[in-house]
């Protein structure tokens, strides 16, 4: 089965649309350097702009990157290539592959229990569910845009006051966190109690030190103004909590 996941035709068709993307990118790339010209921006911070650009998106991609090594044992490396390189995020790729492989019986992503049915299950509920955020934006992107181009309310400080988009995002991922979390703790203790050490601890160790890491960057780039880091946090956050598992094993 992981023959023909990896087989010329599926090479061929996901190759083919992400060359169509990497071509809109180039273009658009293009089109936005000679309107910059146009109105009269430097040449010099333009190329800087785009020297900067590639360089803060090499590391960042090395998640991606991961992601897709990480999917490639069990749904072949196109799929996951495809999917992490167009509109797929790593954190809901792995997470909906998961729970699509549980539903379909065979437990876990792993190669040898994939199956044809199974595996157009998988690719099906990946694309699916995360479309609506292309279809949503077609449809009411430009008045939402109109509405972010409005005054807004004014808050005490001068500053707008988030919007309810803000608190949901931030409830969510709360939520999402904490859901995590608490499926870590809940497979330590039921593996014979608390204090026997008998659980698998590494989930939690490995939350942590992702999160002490993701909290430095927060605080160099926040209160040091090394705002460059941005870009950087997400992708040694994993890379950091991926190495503490290794060290931990």
């Amino acid at each position: 089965m992981l023959a023909k996941l990896n087989s010329a035709p599926l090479y061929l068709i996901c190759g083919g649309i992400i060359l169509f993307v990497a071509a809109v990118c180039v273009v658009f790339l293009v089109r936005a350097y000679r309107a910059g010209v146009a109105i009269g921006m430097d040449k010099g911070k333009l190329k800087r702009t785009v020297t900067s650009s590639v360089t803060f998106s090499i590391l960042p991609s090395v998640g991606i990157l991961l992601g897709v090594i990480a999917l490639s044992g069990s749904l072949g490396t196109p799929w996951p290539w495809l999917r992490l390189s167009v509109i797929g995020a790593l954190h809901y790729e792995t997470q909906v592959a998961q729970a699509a492989a549980e539903q379909v019986g065979i437990g876990s992503l792993n190669a040898s229990a994939m199956t044809p049915e199974a595996f157009a299950t998988i690719a099906l509920l990946m694309s699916v569910c995360i479309m609506w955020g292309m279809v949503l934006s077609f449809f009411f992107n430009r008045s939402y845009l109109k509405k972010l181009g409005g005054k807004g309310s004014e808050a005490p400080s001068g500053g707008k006051k988030p919007g309810f988009g803000d608190a949901a995002m931030v409830a969510m991922f709360v939520g999402l966190v904490s859901a995590y979390i608490g499926s870590y703790i809940g497979g330590f203790i039921s593996g014979n109690g608390l204090f026997s050490f008998s659980g698998d601890l590494t989930p939690i160790i490995v939350a942590l030190v992702s999160a002490l890491v993701m909290a430095c960057f927060l605080y160099l780039s926040e209160k040091k103004q090394m705002v460059w880091l941005e870009s950087f946090s997400i992708a040694c956050s994993m890379l950091i909590g991926m190495l503490a598992a290794v060290v931990i094993n």
